[in-house]
């Protein structure tokens, strides 16, 4: 890992631009770990002590509960992205969740029989969906991918103030 000249940012070493203030950088431009802007062993804007990367793949980790805790914590604009979009996506699933579980009666016996049984199959499909989704957004954000999720991504930018 290299680190940008100008705010001290941990940014890979084939990247043109630094992913934190958004400066041009040719290969030569760049300073070595621990040289120039950035403090010896960590890295300027580094709230968590974590690489960029990883904090926003950890404010996926347990959904809308982390989201929370790393928007508050740490003050990268990536990360805050990945936070703010783990609280909305994950925060209104589980919502959603919530409501039908209730709607459908989850819970509720009838003669050793639960009511409206297919509501139960929706639920275990929106689980399902709910996981896949999970895993995706905690691979893309370990990958360094800013990776949207339609209307959940303007409702994040809206929280971290873009």
């Amino acid at each position: 890992m290299v680190f940008c000249t100008k705010c001290g940012g941990q940014m890979d070493e084939r990247a043109a631009f630094c992913p934190q203030c958004g400066t041009q950088h040719t290969p030569g431009s760049r300073t070595a770990p621990g040289a120039g802007n950035a403090p010896a062993g960590r890295p300027a804007g580094a709230q968590s002590g974590l690489s960029e990367n990883a904090a926003a793949a950890l404010s996926y980790s347990l959904g809308w509960l982390t989201g929370i805790i790393f928007l508050l914590i740490d003050k990268r604009p990536y990360v805050r992205f990945h936070a703010a979009q783990s609280l909305v996506v994950f925060g209104v699933l589980h919502v959603f969740r919530s409501v039908l579980a209730v709607l459908f009666g989850v819970g509720i016996f009838a003669g050793g029989r639960h009511i409206l049984a297919p509501g139960i199959l929706v639920l275990h499909l929106i689980s399902l969906a709910t996981f896949v989704l999970w895993l995706l957004l905690l691979i893309k954000a370990y990958q360094g991918e800013k990776f949207r999720v339609p209307v959940a991504c303007e409702i994040a930018d809206g929280i971290v103030g873009k």
